[in-house]
Formats: structure tokens, sequence, C-alpha cells
């Protein structure tokens, strides 16, 4: 509780504020402009879903907006029971499908072919209201706002009222696993996929959300006004919305409302400054530009120079103290494989990746996959894990097959993996992304302890101020912390010295034991391979040319000649 009156406290104080005195302080024209504002910063937190959270390029929310106008418009019409409030929530509602079916592309597509989709529904939207007008407008019939709110004074706190209460149910949904998916999806769909997040459910609830909340954005212009036009709501609309979304990142509370407020007074400035209204579309568009190829929108900016001010002193204390070796703890017994590969096989067109492989991980053990570039480890790894397209072969996990489950899915029967490139989000503390990977909130004992095991400064420190090495290390931490039955690492020493590439190999021995998580672990660094693996299989060509007890194998001549390089001596 204590918690969240520090989070939502100083806002929630601001909104009681403004809604105490904005509207019994300004005229009437800025009391207008004030529930104009409001409304406008209601349609940017739709924005804050899908391109500030979920990273889609959506140019049709003003296309939502319309559809809850309609909704509303045609209730008031027929003089529907329930009223308007119930109204708007119908109204956002009825939008919901709509969002459903316009993010179906986005499951094939992404990018600016996405972008390209949205904006052709934006387009077909606009014919459509030029050719039908919106209900009541051929009646004359206006939308009558409820008694308590008919003076724009009294409307101005219901719009913020509903801004406020959006704003704490997207804060709550940010908590939970769908709401972090999100970040995930912006930054990496193939890291989302590898740590259990079903891609295609993320990106629909995140459509079906910013539907809904732009259709109660619409609904509210429509009480705002009375009556709407198609010009309201129309193409230009949306794509002026979508710079100042991408420039402002509306996706925080402080942005939805910055972007609401230069959504509304914008045209008023230009106005008074006698410059023509097309200038504000262009200066959002330029700036927007610059967001775009930046990746990092102003709030998120100012947010990151404030976390990475309150961390710096964490992150210098854990540097000058120095790393504590984990105790060591005695070897884990394991009874059996956990994870049988049988006769793997991938083609790529004429070109054999795999070839037959056979390959296990013992219960509670650490497994090496050696070999040289191009041998096809890494194909291995995306084939055990799903993101093959297709193989041959099977893939056992604790006894259950794995074929033709999606990456996700097997993810969360307890298969992870890391990639070679970390795809982390900047924005992200570390507790923060150990809760992403875990699928839970850790106990902050248990997101510490899994943080210093691995070497990793402890406490919400923010990934935008570690090196490209703890990154790496904070990536294989989050793996474990989220407890499978074998993870698949990927030269998790990348970016390390020899002696910190060393010392992980001694704690990746102990995680067996300490974590109860097996591992199969793909590295060209022999010493680290010989301080975590019990047992190694070599690649090369596709081929399995050896496998067994680690000193054995790396000390066969088949493997010093395929690996480093020797040339075996002709025997007479």
């Amino acid at each position: 509780m204590n918690a969240l009156l520090r989070t939502w406290g100083p806002g929630l104080g601001l909104a009681v504020a403004a809604c105490a005195v904005l509207p019994w302080a300004l005229p009437p024209y800025w009391i207008y402009l004030a529930v104009a504002a409001v409304v406008s910063g209601v349609l940017m937190q739709s924005y804050g879903v899908i391109v500030g959270r979920a990273g889609v390029m959506s140019l049709c929310q003003m296309s939502f907006a319309a559809i809850g106008a309609w909704v509303v418009l045609r209730l008031n019409l027929a003089d529907a029971p329930g009223g308007f409030l119930l109204w708007l929530v119908l109204g956002g509602l009825a939008a919901v499908p709509v969002g459903v079916a316009i993010g179906l592309p986005a499951l094939r597509i992404r990018g600016v072919n996405l972008a390209v989709v949205t904006l052709g529904f934006a387009v077909s939207t606009d014919i459509v209201l030029n050719a039908n007008q919106f209900p009541g407008t051929t009646e004359l019939k206006t939308l009558v706002r409820p008694e308590p709110f008919s003076s724009d004074a009294a409307y101005f706190v219901l719009a913020m009222a509903v801004f406020v209460l959006i704003a704490i149910g997207l804060a709550l949904v940010n908590r939970t696993r769908i709401g972090r998916s999100w970040l995930e999806l912006r930054h990496s769909e193939r890291a989302a996929a590898a740590h259990g997040i079903s891609v295609a459910r993320s990106k629909l609830t995140a459509f079906a959300i910013s539907a809904f909340i732009a259709g109660i954005g619409g609904g509210l212009m429509a009480g705002q006004l009375g009556l709407v036009v198609s010009g309201n709501f129309a193409m230009m609309q949306s794509l002026a919305l979508f710079a100042v979304a991408v420039l402002i990142g509306p996706h925080n509370t402080e942005g939805a409302v910055l972007g609401g407020i230069f959504g509304a007074v914008m045209a008023t400035v230009l106005e008074k400054l006698r410059l023509p209204q097309d200038l504000g579309g262009i200066l959002f568009g330029v700036m927007a530009i610059f967001a775009l190829r930046s990746g990092v929108s102003q709030t998120d900016f100012t947010r990151a120079r404030r976390r990475e001010r309150a961390a710096r002193p964490l992150l210098e204390a854990a540097s000058a103290t120095p790393a504590e070796e984990p105790a060591p703890v005695p070897p884990a017994a394991g009874e059996g494989n956990v994870l049988e590969i049988r006769g793997l096989s991938v083609r790529f067109g004429q070109v054999v990746a795999l070839d037959g492989v056979d390959l296990t991980v013992p219960a509670l053990g650490v497994s090496g996959l050696i070999g040289p570039n191009g041998a096809g480890k890494s194909t291995l790894i995306s084939a055990v894990t799903g993101f093959a397209a297709r193989y041959e072969g099977s893939v056992v996990l604790a006894g259950q097959p794995l074929d033709r489950l999606s990456p996700s899915v097997r993810a969360r029967r307890g298969l992870r993996r890391t990639f070679q490139t970390t795809a982390i989000a900047a924005e992200l503390t570390q507790e923060e992304y150990l809760a992403i990977v875990a699928g839970r909130r850790l106990p902050r004992q248990e997101a510490e302890e899994v943080l210093r095991f691995f070497g990793c400064p402890p406490g919400e420190v923010p990934v935008s101020i570690l090196d490209a090495g703890t990154r790496r290390l904070l990536d294989v931490a989050a793996a474990i912390a989220a407890r499978p039955k074998v993870a698949l690492l990927d030269e998790p020493a990348a970016g390390q010295s020899a002696a910190e590439s060393l010392r992980l190999g001694h704690r990746l021995a102990q995680v067996p034991a300490r974590f109860g998580v097996s591992i199969l672990l793909v590295e060209h660094d022999m010493d680290l391979v010989r301080a975590a693996c019990g047992q190694v299989t070599v690649l090369d060509f596709g081929h399995v040319i050896a496998s067994g007890s680690t000193l054995d194998v790396l000390d066969a001549p088949a493997v010093r000649a395929a690996y480093l390089g020797t040339v075996l001596e002709e025997t007479s």
C-alpha cells in the first residue's frame, strides 16, 4: 500500500488539484481546451499501449475512436437505457473486435508493412465516414451529457476521472505477465518467445486494449462536442497523434498528459501566431523521425536519466566491492537424461546443416556442445527450442516429446535458451527483466541471490548503465531464475575476459545443484568448457564426431584436428 501511494500519490494529488482549480479558474474557452486536452490524453493512452509498450506502428487508432463515437451517438439517438457512462463502455467494447481483426496481420508482418496495413484501414474508415454521417447528424439530435456533468467545467472532471482510471488500469496491467511481455515484443519477438511468451496473444491483447481505450476516447469526444463529423477522426489525425506518441512516449502517464496538451493546444497556438495549421503536423513528423532513429521518446529519456542517477551509487558500490565467490555446493546427482535429441536433421534447401545428430543432457548435469564455426551448433539450439521451421528427428524433455510445439510452449514446458546477441530493453531494471523472463515477480531476496551468484550488481540497477559483459551475465541469470528443466546457453562468455570466463564456468558447474537446472552449453572457450561441463559433444559439418566425458573428448585426435586446427600425423 505504501509503495502504491508513493507511486500514485503525487499524480492523483495533481489530478484532484486540477479538477478543483482549473474548471473554476479558467475562462470558458480555455476550459473547453482543457477538456479537449484530457480527451486527447485518453486517446494518447491508446497509442501508449500499442506504440509505446508493444512497439507496433499502428496508424489507425482514430478509426477505433470513430467506432466508439458512432456507438455512443447511435445509442443516444435510440434513447437507449443506461445513460452516457454505460454507452462509453459499450463504445469501447465495440472497438475491441475490430482491433483484434486489425491485429491479425501483425502475427505475420511487422514494421513498415504493418504500418501500411493499419494505414489502409484508416483510409477505408475515412471513405466510410465520408459516405455515411454519424448518427444524429441528419436528425440534429445532439448528445446531452448526464446532469452532473452538463457544463464544460463538470465535464472536465468526468474526463479527468476517466483518464485517471485508465492510467491506473494500465499500470496494473503492466505489472502482469501480459503487460511485461509487451516490452519484450517491442525489442525482440524471438527473445519473447524464448521466454515462454505467446507472441500472438500478446500482440492481439495489445491491439484489443488499445482499441478499447481509443473507443472510450471517441465516446468522450462525442460527449464534448455533442455531434462529431468525419473530419474529427480523419486519417491525418491518426498520423499526427502517432507522431506525437513516438516523440513524447504516452506509455508513461506524464507522456500521455503532455501528448494530450500538445494535441489540443497546438492548433490554437498556431492560429494565434498566424501560422498554417499544417505546420504542426510537419514539426511533429520531423521530430518523430528523430525519435524513431534514436529509439527513445522524451519521457523515456527523462525517466532513464533519473533512474540512472539513482542507481549509479549502487553500481559504484558494487564495483568497489570485490565479487564474492559463491560457496561451493556438492555436485547434484540426477537420474537418467532430462533432454534427449535423436536423429536430428535440418536442411536449408540442398544444404544439410545437421545430419542425424544424437545428443543427451543428463538430469542435474552440465553438457557442452562445441565445434568450429559453421558446425551447426546454433542451428541445433534453434531446432531443439522450436525456432527452426522444419527438422527431422525427435526432441524429448523429461519424457515428454516437444516436436511440433511452438518456441513459447517449449519454453513454458521447461526448455529455455539464450541468444548470442542480447536484446534486453534498456529501460528495464535488472529485477524487472528477471520478472519478465521468469514469468513471475521474484521476491527481492531470490532476485538478489541469482544476481550475486552470476556477478551482477544487486538492486534496482537499470540495464542501460550495464556494460555488454554484464548484460550477458544478466541474460544467463534470467534464464536460470526461470527455473527451467534445461537451459541452453549460446556462448554466454562473449564479452568476458579470460578470468571472467573461467569464473563463469565454475559458477555454471554449480547451477544444477544450487538451482535444480540442467545446462547445455555452447561455447568456444575451452577453459570454460573444462570448468563447467561433465560431458561434451563435438559437431563438425553437422555430424557428431565425438561424445563423452569432457577430458577424453577434448584430448581425442579427431577433435583436435577438427576444432583446434591440428593436423593428424599419418601412421604407417
